[in-house]
């Protein structure tokens, strides 16, 4: 009798071939006697943190724009911003608690805070471009760990709004 799979709970786990590479041993490193390793250069190394840190950001970026966060409402009912040192910040909070927290080191707790939730693509992509002069995102300002921004540059919000960094990227 043959065995169809029918006891299987879900659908089959497909594999990339990623993960495949994941499972490989590493090479076995050989060394010649009598031949010293040189050391590697700090620029390669340098170089391997900041690539490990874009991948970083871009991981944060990505789970931002997925993510529906809580923007407070000002008196008119648009959503609250500052500015500082010329740039816009739409000031975004992951929940309640980062937003009381921002409210009480502004010595402002005691007020109602109106808020809307916005999912983070439509702040950068929409949102943004609707304000005047430079402008991005302030995730969490106020928290212990500091926050995160979402600068006005190209890759985060829409080029036509990005601030150029003279070929800087």
């Amino acid at each position: 009798m043959f065995d169809n799979g029918d006891d299987i709970a879900g659908p089959p786990v497909r594999r990339s071939k990623i993960a495949d590479l994941a499972d490989w041993p590493a090479p076995e490193v050989r060394s010649t006697p009598g031949v010293a390793l040189e050391p590697v250069p700090a620029v390669t190394l340098e170089g391997d943190r900041t690539a490990a840190a874009q991948r970083e950001f871009a991981v944060l970026l990505g789970e931002f724009r997925r993510t529906a966060v809580l923007v407070p409402l000002d008196g008119a009912g648009d959503l609250w911003s500052a500015e500082q040192n010329g740039v816009r910040w739409i000031c975004a909070f992951s929940d309640e608690e980062a937003l009381a927290r921002f409210a009480r080191a502004r010595g402002d707790a005691a007020r109602e805070w109106a808020y809307q939730a916005v999912l983070g693509a439509r702040l950068l992509d929409v949102m943004v471009p609707l304000l005047s002069g430079p402008a991005g995102v302030a995730l969490d300002a106020g928290s212990e760990d500091g926050g995160m921004l979402f600068p006005p540059v190209a890759g985060i919000v829409p080029d036509a709004v990005a601030v150029d960094l003279g070929g800087m990227r």
